[in-house]
């Protein structure tokens, strides 16, 4: 809910793609700068209460813009920089709880039903993004912008109640090294295991190049189909959907033999889907599409993310993912960044369909030389 009223708080006061690529950049910017110390700590320290203090710093952000927009400061003085500031601060909120989150996730399950796992936490995160445009249309047309940020800072009492019920036992490591000295261990490691960077590679490709297409679709609602918030939050949905529907194809299949290779395949079609969006004019032929990208996606991201996760021994898990959660995570805003920059110059469809050609092609390159994806 928080990021659709975002996105369009930030249209409405700037009118600029520029600056809707901006503050995607600006939310993903401290998972390049701080995960790797986040991963860490994430192997040092109690991992759980890492993540308690993760969600009350972004409760608060929320809570902050809610009253910034109450308050009519938007209205006022039409400066954005408040939500540019409190973007980079949940972003570095999310920097440390990201890489605890992931080193937690393996240690609740065994590990034949970790892809199981991974994909769960997929669909819930993107039930939530089916229902959370929807609530946020409705929010946003009956009660305004600051029910929608509210009810987003309310939601963390939730997630802070449940890490509360949750009793893993921490073991500190017996002789931690030096931070510096830790996190070359763990770059150590990836650089070793050719199949682990390679899937690292390949995370950063597909988010750089495909999460654009969900931060233009404000612009394509109002420039394109010429819609307001309704349509925006509809196509929201759409993609959502076919997340969720990727989701449960993960979670059905399990661990399977040629996971590596079928990410790669899904990632190649994935790149065309979002080719074919970007040339579409026809709304009910992009709400397919964006359904399908949606799908592809989430298959490519849970496959991947379970392969690193049954590679990377306990102890380096921390770390590891860490280094993987930059590369994922920090594709976004340099993504979200170009491409804007892009967009406002040459517009948003050019810019997606040179990302769904590149998608495809990263995805065919890895498919012909391997690195040891491939083989997975």
């Amino acid at each position: 809910m928080q990021n659709v009223a975002e996105n369009w708080l930030v249209l409405d006061i700037t009118g600029s793609a520029f600056y809707l690529g901006l503050d995607a950049f600006l939310q993903q910017l401290p998972i390049m700068l701080f995960t790797l110390i986040g991963g860490v700590l994430a192997d040092r320290l109690d991992r759980r209460r890492t993540l308690l203090v993760s969600q009350y710093i972004q409760m608060a952000c929320a809570f902050t813009l809610a009253a910034l927009v109450f308050a009519g400061y938007f209205l006022r003085s039409k400066h954005v920089w408040p939500i540019l500031v409190l973007s980079f601060v949940t972003g570095s909120a999310q920097a440390f709880g990201g890489p605890a989150s992931q080193a937690l996730v393996p240690t609740l399950v065994e590990k034949n039903d970790l892809p199981n796992a991974i994909a769960l936490n997929s669909i819930q995160f993107n039930l939530a993004r089916v229902v959370g445009p929807l609530l946020a249309g409705a929010a946003l047309a009956k009660f305004g912008m600051t029910s929608c940020f509210s009810l987003n800072g309310l939601s963390f009492l939730v997630v802070i109640v449940a890490l509360m019920l949750l009793h893993v036992k921490h073991t500190p490591p017996v002789a931690p090294r030096k931070i510096h000295e830790e996190l070359r261990g763990g770059l150590s490691y990836v650089r070793r295991e050719g199949s682990l960077l390679a899937l690292t590679v390949l995370a950063f490709a597909t988010t750089f190049l495909a999460f654009a297409v969900l931060t233009f679709l404000p612009l394509f609602a109002k420039q394109v189909f010429h819609q307001g918030v309704g349509e925006y939050t509809r196509l929201m949905a759409f993609s959502g959907s076919g997340s969720v529907v990727g989701a449960i194809v993960v979670a059905w299949l399990g661990k399977y033999k040629r996971m590596g290779r079928t990410a790669l395949i899904v990632q190649a079609l994935c790149g065309l889907l979002i080719a074919g969006f970007a040339l579409s004019n026809v709304l009910w032929l992009s709400d397919i599409l964006l359904f399908c990208t949606g799908a592809a996606l989430i298959i490519v991201f849970a496959t991947v993310t379970s392969l690193v996760q049954l590679i990377v021994p306990n102890e380096l898990r921390g770390r590891v993912m860490s280094i993987y959660m930059v590369a994922f995570r920090g594709g976004m805003p340099l993504g979200s960044l170009v491409s804007g920059y892009f967009a406002s110059k040459f517009g948003a469809p050019i810019v997606l369909i040179c990302n769904g050609i590149l998608l495809a092609t990263v995805a065919t390159y890895f498919m012909v030389r391997s690195h040891g994806v491939r083989e997975l």
